[in-house]
């Protein structure tokens, strides 16, 4: 009856912790089992079978075989808790995380091939033209078509005659790793980022100079292969993915993962204004909830409209054979049910320009006369990695959302060795209108609204922000 009592009691040791609780699979999750209480349960064990007087001391044989073997079962319990918590999108990493990706049907997306060419100005600008600019966002084509933009504004002048610029893929993955020295069966390169993409509307006027000087105004020098596509995002940023990916059928959430997955979209945002509680509605509020409906049901037999409205992101083009538009509604096409009909619009884009003057401490920066400071490879430096954090910030944001005063002056004041930025303020391009005449009596205003300090930068339901570069509104003092 006592060897019985001695292994009821093994097994109930053997089956919890010290606490009390479980191991194993449990309700708050997988709990392995410590070295020291594997060691403990083999110690009990030693005492069943060979007598409570056997000789457990720190420097007896039986001893060191005992935490031999509890070692190997202790990483037998690390590696169960492995296999348990692959098993789940919110726990699993790595390859496990990537299998459960691709039996939803959602690959590990990879990043965007990133490199830099040369921008060279060839011949004389004509005299009514004083620089070539190119936005952030200016499309490039390699020679085999594959698609790259400017990844950073630029200006090509007189005196600066040549200018590097970051370039970035628009189309993620290793396809588009541009190798400019690569030669194929026909003696071409095909990597070779050779020209700017003619669908490309700001492009214009670099067209309209070449057209009038007979020839190339500005050539692309590609030197270095470019790289970084063969990448894969992090397990953070997939996990986010797929935690959001919706898993029924159809839903407006479907709609806005499936959109936002094509490369150029930014932010998407449905408005399905019949799939949800309408509070505007006269109805709402004065009936009772149990003796009625909220809207009458839609018949089946007629199409249901809802609206999708994409955010470009930067290098892409909207309208045109092939382009965002039309990639975003055949990958809807491939979600949407019969029946359901969603109107693809672009969200308005709102530029967000900022001035301010800064302070700095333990930073190479020169001293002198202003506008030799000003000028100076290492201010220069200082006030790119300032606007690169602010937009940052900015790109981060949605449709509808504000350029928040608060979060701009703490991206300014996170770059290491500014100590103080004062008079801050903030603008908008276009100006935010009251109203706007309908008769065409009056003209709308262009210019841009520098808002008051600590104003956030209003944002409509239909727009979003865009950071403006502008290197000369930063001042260093």
């Amino acid at each position: 009856m006592a060897e019985e009592d001695q292994a009821t009691d093994l097994e109930e040791l053997a089956r919890v912790s010290g606490s009390g609780k479980p191991f194993g699979i449990t309700p708050e999750g997988f709990v392995p089992k410590p070295l020291a209480r594997l060691l403990d349960e083999k110690k009990a064990a030693a005492q069943v079978l060979f007598g409570p007087d056997v000789d457990l001391t720190a420097g007896s044989t039986l001893r060191k075989i005992l935490e031999i073997i509890a070692l190997e079962e202790a990483r037998a319990w690390v590696h169960l808790g492995l296999s348990y918590e692959d098993t789940r999108v919110s726990t699993a990493v790595g390859d496990a995380l990537s299998r459960l990706g691709a039996e939803l049907g959602l690959p590990r997306p990879h990043h965007r091939a990133t490199g830099k060419v040369t921008l060279k100005l060839v011949g004389e600008l004509p005299p009514d033209v004083p620089e070539v600019a190119f936005a952030r966002g200016t499309r490039l084509l390699t020679s085999g078509g594959h698609d790259y933009f400017i990844d950073e504004s630029a200006t090509l002048t007189p005196a600066t005659r040549q200018v590097t610029v970051a370039v970035k893929a628009l189309a993620p993955g290793p396809e588009s790793n541009a190798d400019p020295h690569a030669v194929d069966e026909n003696g071409t390169t095909p990597g070779r980022i050779s020209r700017f993409n003619p669908a490309d509307p700001r492009t214009d006027t670099l067209r309209h100079l070449a057209k009038a000087a007979g020839m190339e105004v500005v050539t692309i020098e590609h030197t270095t292969a470019t790289g970084g596509g063969e990448m894969y995002w992090s397990d953070s940023r997939y996990r986010d993915l797929l935690l959001a990916h919706p898993r029924n059928v159809w839903s407006p959430e479907t709609l806005r993962i499936t959109a936002a997955l094509v490369p150029g979209v930014r932010h998407v945002l449905v408005k399905d204004l019949f799939g949800g509680l309408d509070i505007n509605q006269p109805i709402f509020g004065s009936f009772s909830f149990l003796e009625r409906l909220f809207s009458q049901e839609r018949s089946l037999g007629n199409p249901f409209f809802c609206t999708v409205l994409v955010a470009p992101d930067e290098g892409a083009i909207w309208d045109g054979p092939g382009q965002l538009h039309d990639q975003v509604e055949a990958a809807l096409n491939q979600v949407r049910p019969v029946g359901i009909a969603p109107k693809i619009e672009q969200a308005q884009q709102v530029s967000v320009g900022l001035t301010c003057k800064i302070s700095v401490d333990g930073l190479p920066i020169p001293v002198g006369p202003p506008e030799a400071v000003k000028v100076s490879p290492e201010a220069i430096a200082l006030k790119s990695r300032i606007l690169d954090r602010v937009r940052r910030r900015v790109q981060a944001l949605g449709i509808g959302e504000p350029v928040r005063y608060s979060e701009v002056l703490w991206a300014v004041m996170e770059e290491p060795g500014v100590v103080d930025a004062r008079d801050l303020m903030l603008s908008r391009f276009p100006r935010r209108l009251a109203s706007v005449p309908l008769d065409g009596s009056g003209e709308v205003p262009q210019s841009a609204q520098v808002l008051a300090p600590l104003q956030d930068v209003p944002i409509s339901p239909t727009e979003i922000a865009i950071l403006v570069d502008s290197l000369q509104d930063i001042v260093i003092v």
